[in-house]
């Protein structure tokens, strides 16, 4: 096993005579065993990186290290990386056990009744050794998943890549093989990239997680981080469900003001703001609370317009009712708390909502960067694998 470094790395596409700028000098340090996920919406370029990794493109600048050796030139032949695809890529005509042995056979020396230990034992592990004589066509999209990951695992690689295993599956079946990856790869103990635009996936299963957008790498960090600490309004904004809330701001000395409201800082808060005049407040809709009455200088009168139940909790979807009140009411701004499901709240009911201090993230305006994040206490640092 070894650590995986990318420095600087670049990939530049040439359309027509115009460059485009695929990945834009990532800098990732993955320890050997590590799992890191690399997240991101569609087209932010992490299918790219995972497939500069692995050899399948070239790196414009900046290099790929497998330990200390630089391997941006090896093919991938020579990388000892193992990938595992999207969409399986079986071979149909071929039996599992043909599958999984067949590049053992192509691309080592070893005996066959070794190939045939390595391969049963997978098998075994993967809990499919009763389908080794089927072909993938007589197999779920589970099952042939899991062969999938079995032709990797029997090449003992020092890197596993992974290029969206899951999205294939029904979102039960997806729940239940992320646990089984989880625990495959702790297991195994091998390094291990895996890439996903799924943040549930990349909050569950990474020992760190990659954000990208738009080809630049936005944070690395390990989940909880991300979520509590983001580096960014976008990462603050992707990484959550339902997204963070932001209110743009104003700022009138110690206070912001908005369109609905103002919001009084403590002068502790309002020292990190430096020279900020423009911000973005932000708040998680869990910290948000409902409450009857109230008059603080952090509860404001809204009006309940949708309530999304989810079973052990409530998305609310709330709109201000104060601000200028001959503005409608559906045309107002909206916010989401997040409540217990065994609370009762229904449409057009007037709450309180706080939106306490210690809880909000503040963001300059102009170029997104995070002035202050909520506190982490000693419970929220602990890892969460």
């Amino acid at each position: 096993m070894a650590k995986l470094t990318l420095d600087g790395v670049t990939k530049v596409f040439d359309d027509g005579g115009d460059d485009i700028v695929a990945v834009d000098s990532a800098d990732v340090d993955i320890d050997d065993g590590e799992f890191l996920v690399l997240v991101g919406p569609s087209g932010c370029g992490k299918s790219t990186t995972l497939r500069m990794i692995a050899g399948l493109e070239t790196v414009s600048t900046g290099e790929i290290r497998l330990g200390e050796t630089v391997i941006n030139d090896q093919p991938p032949t020579a990388r000892n990386i193992a990938m595992v695809f999207q969409s399986y890529a079986l071979y149909p005509h071929m039996t599992v056990r043909q599958n999984m042995s067949f590049g053992l056979e192509e691309s080592t020396d070893m005996p066959k009744s070794e190939i045939t230990q390595t391969v049963e034992d997978a098998a075994e592990m993967l809990g499919i050794a009763d389908l080794l004589d089927r072909k993938p066509g007589e197999l779920s999209g589970g099952q042939q998943q899991r062969v999938a990951l079995g032709r990797a695992i029997v090449r003992d690689p020092e890197v596993f890549l992974m290029d969206e295993p899951l999205s294939n599956l029904d979102a039960k079946l997806r729940s239940q093989m992320r646990t089984e990856l989880q625990r495959l790869q702790e297991d195994l103990g091998v390094t291990t990239v895996y890439v996903t635009h799924d943040q549930t996936e990349a909050m569950t299963m990474g020992d760190k997680i990659a954000i990208l957008n738009d080809g630049k790498l936005q944070q690395v960090a390990t989940p909880i981080e991300a979520y509590h600490q983001p580096a960014n309004r976008f990462v603050a904004g992707f990484i959550g469900e339902p997204s963070m809330n932001f209110f743009e701001m104003e700022r009138n000395g110690d206070s912001l003001v908005g369109e609905w409201f103002e919001y009084p800082l403590s002068s502790e808060t309002a020292a990190e703001l430096d020279d900020a005049e423009r911000v973005t407040l932000g708040v998680r809709p869990e910290d948000v609370e409902l409450v009857a009455s109230g008059s603080g200088d952090h509860e404001f009168r809204t009006v309940v317009d949708v309530v999304e139940p989810m079973g052990n909790e409530n998305n609310v979807y709330l709109r201000f009712a104060g601000g200028d009140e001959s503005k409608p009411m559906e045309e107002r701004e909206t916010f989401v708390a997040t409540l217990s499901g065994m609370r009762t709240i229904e449409d057009g009911q007037e709450v309180i909502a706080r939106i306490p201090e210690e809880a909000i993230h503040l963001f300059d305006a102009e170029t997104g960067t995070a002035l202050r994040n909520r506190r982490l206490d000693q419970e929220a640092t602990i890892p969460n694998r």
